[in-house]
């Protein structure tokens, strides 16, 4: 897979820088839980996955995540900067372990391929500021329903909600906006989709495509042992709403993880 090949070039990578560089110059962070996610979005079907992730940064501002990939950051009072690359997410058409779901059978799977990141934040006092930009790469298959390349703009604004003895619980509002491609690759229809699937045909343009809340509650332990929480709603909106593929609108996502820094 496209994300296992990147990761595992991209930690061989920092494992080489590592050796010239003092232990203590470097952080390591390992993230272990699990999730309850809709199977895709718009899925009324939901399923319950590990949540297993792995982040290491280095003093030059490298970085390698596995939910974001590898990449360098820039970060200095109250702007911060980020660009990676990593892989876009997947959708099968079968039921497949953690991933798709049968009512989808007929429209192809969506494969992962390289993604192009810039990420930007802005803190005014409380309150964080933050632009996702992500551009993927078109697929080798010149297949246009599932492998076109596409760009996807998320917009947040967040604020503590309380800090004190119980951890921190951070706010956020974000709406997601996609572009033509990426909208018909996630929600559209094809008149082929169509005929091959008991779903109607369903055209889409660029736009809005969800408005959303996140709620993240950290508990620390101690310097290194931690535990967070997160819930995530997404409202979707636009053609995206309106697909024959959304049999709900309202997306939640409830993600806990014990999280060890060293």
């Amino acid at each position: 897979m496209v994300r296992s090949l990147c990761l595992s070039l991209s930690s061989c990578g920092l494992l080489l820088l590592c050796d010239s560089l003092q232990a203590e110059d470097w952080r390591y962070s390992l993230r272990a839980g699990a999730a309850s996610v809709p199977r895709y979005s718009g899925s009324d079907e939901r399923v319950v996955a590990p949540a297993l992730g792995l982040e290491v940064v280095s003093p030059y501002g490298i970085f390698l995540d596995t939910d974001k990939g590898l990449g360098w950051a820039f970060d200095e009072e109250d702007f911060g900067l980020s660009v990676y690359i990593g892989a876009s997410d997947v959708r099968k058409d079968r039921k497949s372990g953690f991933k798709g779901s049968d009512e989808l059978n007929g429209m192809g799977s969506i494969k992962a391929r390289p993604v192009l990141g810039l990420d930007g934040t802005y803190q005014m006092g409380p309150i964080t500021l933050e632009a996702t930009f992500e551009h993927a790469l078109e697929e080798d298959n010149d297949n246009r329903d599932t492998g076109s390349a596409w760009n996807r703009l998320k917009l947040s604004i967040s604020t503590p909600l309380y800090e004190g003895n119980h951890g921190t619980l951070i706010g956020s509002l974000n709406s997601q906006f996609g572009d033509g491609d990426y909208v018909r690759t996630w929600y559209g229809v094809s008149t082929a989709q169509a005929s091959r699937s008991q779903l109607r045909a369903h055209d889409t343009h660029g736009g809005l495509v969800s408005r959303g809340a996140d709620l993240t509650w950290s508990l620390p332990f101690n310097d290194q042992w931690s535990v967070t929480t997160v819930l995530a709603v997404q409202y979707l909106a636009g053609d995206a709403a309106s697909s024959p593929i959304v049999a709900r609108r309202m997306q939640a996502s409830l993600a806990g993880q014990v999280v060890y820094t060293f």
